[in-house]
């Protein structure tokens, strides 16, 4: 097995909503403004102190922080455990692609909107600048291996989507579940796999 270098710093997701700017008021109030409390590893992007409850037909999952900035639709990013606990059976799906997805019931503190769409287990993946791509070898929406080096966990994520943008910083991202097989904390470093 060859990996390539240098490696790959993760980010573990957890559980998170993103919203427009109309369903934020809805659920905040008029002209409401996010409140950015922690910047992420991705230029631009933030965690913020709003926080909303997700109401599935089983269960609810209460506290969900939300991600800035605002988007053009909304969509809620859950976990396949989360999926259990809520009842939806979201799919696996890249970033905004929410179309036949189900959806769900968010409720703040000023009110409650109920999605038609947008629930989805995002797709484990790669962002990465273009010079970056070039280095590994790979082009936007490629699908590649990933080696992870946990004494006693070792494993390789298969069909991991690459994602090159000039907005982008280098970084793997996989939900909780992923990162708990594969004992996977923020900070630590993969590589992607040549040939195995």
């Amino acid at each position: 097995m060859q990996l390539k270098e240098p490696g790959i710093v993760v980010g573990v997701s957890n559980r998170h909503v993103h919203l427009s700017q109309e369903d934020l008021e809805r659920l905040f109030g008029k002209g409401y403004k996010l409140t950015p409390t922690k910047d992420l590893g991705q230029p631009g992007q933030f965690a913020c102190d709003e926080r909303v409850d997700l109401v599935g037909p089983k269960g609810t999952i209460e506290n969900v922080r939300i991600l800035g900035p605002v988007r053009k639709n909304s969509q809620v990013e859950i976990s396949r455990t989360d999926s259990f606990k809520l009842g939806i059976n979201a799919p696996v799906r890249d970033s905004g692609d929410v179309q036949g997805t189900p959806g769900i019931k968010i409720k703040g503190p000023n009110g409650e909107i109920e999605l038609a769409k947008g629930v989805i287990i995002a797709k484990r993946h790669i962002h990465m600048l273009p010079s970056q791509a070039e280095h590994y070898g790979v082009k936007d929406k490629d699908l590649v291996s990933v080696y992870c080096d946990k004494e006693g966990r070792r494993l390789i994520f298969q069909d991991v989507l690459v994602r090159v943008s000039e907005k982008y910083a280098l970084e793997f991202h996989v939900d909780t579940d992923e990162a708990n097989a594969a004992l996977l904390n923020n900070g630590d470093y993969v590589k992607i796999v040549e040939k195995f």
